[in-house]
């Protein structure tokens, strides 16, 4: 495909998935390309992280990390939009996708590598798309090496016999909310796909292709089993609501998964990396919680609050986060 975009991605990233539907939803030409042994080479050419998805401009240029890449091609494709032109809502979906690619993740990677049949469907998935044509010996070993190193990884996002019961809780609660809310409209924020969508759509994508979770989903959340199914190729179907319309929906989103558990966990664990702790604890809804410090969210934390600075000035933002109890996380230093 000349001239066209490469995406080297995973069907079974979450990031990588979001990448694509973005890139379908903006009509940008692009060729997806699974990564594996075969393309190995040409993808350390161009990545600076062994991670994906790994965008590579018709220039040779290597674009990594998503929300980065989405922001960058948002500004140069501004139509058909992401981004709300009423600044405080566009802080609100900037908010929810950060929730969506950190807090969401947790629900996605817990129930992937924590449940037996789940652990199985991945790594034979993963193995095949590593060895899948050297045979089925190869496949199999493939798969006992990726259970064995991915189960492994579970504390890494806090996943632990202490947390299961505060993650699974939290997943099945914001499944219900979000089926509520998208029970009068396609998109998070309405007619069209926004910032949050993306987010918060790729964790539900993969948990959705996993046993445990995706039955869980297919049982209580039609209406987020068709915004699943909308999200892969997300269209333009009107505008955008105002804040008035999805409060009622929303603002509970907001309050009891986004400030009771999400930033609170966010601002234990940039103080556990600021004070070089090795593990940190925290109370999350009445819940113990602790892990292992994750570096990167620290510097996202930092992001989302560099954003509230420039939006905090938006007629209705603070009301909306002093409502919603997010307000006092984004303003502590």
């Amino acid at each position: 495909m000349t001239g066209a975009y490469r995406i080297f991605g995973s069907e079974l990233s979450p990031y990588s998935v979001k990448v694509r539907s973005f890139f379908r939803y903006k009509n940008l030409a692009h060729e997806w390309i699974l990564r594996s042994p075969a393309v190995q080479a040409e993808f350390q050419k161009y990545a600076k992280l062994p991670l994906v998805p790994l965008l590579v401009t018709p220039a040779g240029e290597g674009v990594q990390d998503s929300t980065p890449i989405m922001e960058r091609f948002e500004a140069a494709t501004p139509e058909p939009s992401t981004v709300p032109a009423d600044p405080a809502l566009a802080f609100v979906s900037a908010l929810l996708e950060e929730y969506g690619d950190e807090w969401g993740n947790k629900w996605m990677f817990h129930y992937r590598w924590r449940y037996q049949p789940d652990v199985w469907s991945t790594a034979e998935r993963i193995a095949l798309q590593m060895v899948g044509a050297q045979g089925t010996l190869a496949v199999a070993q493939a798969r006992a090496a990726v259970a064995e190193r991915m189960t492994g990884r579970l504390g890494f996002v806090g996943s632990s016999e202490k947390t299961q019961p505060l993650i699974e809780a939290s997943f099945k609660h914001a499944l219900a909310l979000l089926d509520r809310h998208l029970a009068t409209r396609p998109y998070l924020l309405g007619g069209r796909p926004a910032m949050a969508d993306f987010g918060l759509w790729a964790q539900f994508y993969e948990a959705a292709t996993d046993p445990t979770p995706g039955a869980i989903m297919r049982a209580a959340a039609p209406n987020v089993m068709a915004w699943v199914g909308r999200m892969v190729s997300p269209k333009a179907e009107g505008p955008f609501e105002a804040w008035p319309a999805l409060a009622p929906t929303l603002m509970p989103l907001l309050k009891e998964e986004v400030a009771a558990l999400f930033l609170p966990w966010s601002m234990a664990n940039a103080a556990a990396i600021a004070a070089n702790a090795k593990t940190f604890d925290v109370t999350l809804g009445g819940t113990a919680w602790s892990q292992e410090p994750q570096k990167y969210h620290a510097r996202s934390l930092a992001e989302i609050r560099r954003k509230y600075v420039a939006a905090k000035n938006a007629p209705g933002l603070e009301a909306i986060l002093r409502d919603s109890g997010c307000l006092g996380p984004l303003t502590q230093a």
